[in-house]
């Protein structure tokens, strides 16, 4: 009879949440106009830069190969991907007011984990795609097919979407009690799992081994690739060298950036960090390597600053 009571008195001091408040970077209040405009300027530029790779990629004749097909899709995810935590973090800067509901912010998880793991998909794919341009170049036309594209595009799109699904779920289906802000400006699994009631051991053991597969396994392969694609480099002559060194190295900077700061928020060893650097880390792979993607892709490659010109000139007769 006791325990009973108990019971009952735990469950009337639980409070049923409704919604989460995003602090967001309200730890620097006299800030919020200038990381307003800063993010808005982010933001703008990640738009525009992606939108002008994917429309020289689709009109330019000689962008017509795998390689810009991926490069196309991947700008496009880009886009995606910092829409779904961007304009949500503009409007709490903007009105001061981070009250979020519990859908929109399943919704939010489920579009940043989605367009994450696709992200880590396709920069495993265009890796493939370098390893079979530079390893296996007589069969190149062959093994990479329009059709073998667009299966690898449609399976990096899709592939992780069940099981983040299942995740985003599992997550939300936790009780929450007691405080409903979240330390951060966006809804991350980490700062989300802090607020849930009883333990979480199980889900953050899901989460691991989540990331271990979507991080893990596609930087594995991504390094194992370019390991032959370096070992296969060195054999060809100097300038053919220089050409392909250039190619790999952008995407190799993407994957580094991407995958390293990724690696430290999921697969870190301690899994309650400060929300200060958690949010830090995230600015890195959700805003950062974004805004350096399309800079690293046109800078460094000579056909897509050809095709700009080219564009440019046309634009401007």
């Amino acid at each position: 009879m006791l325990m009973e009571n108990q019971l009952k008195t735990e469950k009337s001091n639980m409070t049923t949440i409704t919604e989460f408040v995003l602090l967001g970077f309200s730890d620097i209040p006299n800030s919020q106009w200038i990381l307003f405009g800063i993010f808005l300027v982010i933001y703008l530029t990640i738009l525009m830069c992606n939108s002008i790779i994917i429309l020289i990629t689709r009109i330019e004749p000689v962008l017509q190969t795998p390689m810009y097909f991926f490069l196309n899709n991947f700008s496009f995810l880009e886009i995606c991907y910092v829409t779904a935590t961007v304009p949500r973090m503009l409007m709490d800067l903007l009105t001061q007011k981070g009250n979020i509901s519990l859908v929109a912010c399943a919704a939010q998880m489920f579009f940043v984990l989605t367009f994450g793991g696709s992200e880590c998909l396709f920069l495993t794919a265009m890796a493939y795609d370098r390893f079979v341009a530079i390893c296996n170049p007589l069969h190149y036309p062959l093994v990479m097919n329009h059709k073998i594209c667009v299966q690898l595009a449609i399976a990096s799109w899709v592939s992780g979407v069940p099981a983040i699904i299942g995740q985003t779920c599992q997550i939300f289906s936790l009780p929450f009690c007691g405080s409903n802000t979240i330390n951060h400006f966006f809804c991350d699994i980490p700062p989300i799992l802090k607020l849930a009631c009883g333990d979480t051991f199980l889900n953050e053991i899901a989460v691991y081994l989540a990331a271990v597969v979507f991080i893990m396994v596609t930087f594995i392969l991504i390094i194992v690739s370019y390991g032959k694609i370096i070992a296969n480099i060195l054999k060809i002559s100097a300038s053919g060298r220089a050409k392909a060194f250039s190619t790999c190295s952008s995407h190799l900077m993407v994957v580094v950036l991407f995958y390293g700061t990724a690696t430290i928020n999921y697969l870190q060893l301690k899994p309650h960090q400060s929300a200060r650097i958690g949010k830090v880390i995230s600015l890195f792979y959700t805003v950062l390597t974004p805004t350096l993607n399309p800079i690293i892709y046109t800078l460094r490659n000579k056909d897509i600053m050809m095709a700009l010109r080219k564009l440019l000139s046309k634009l401007l007769r």
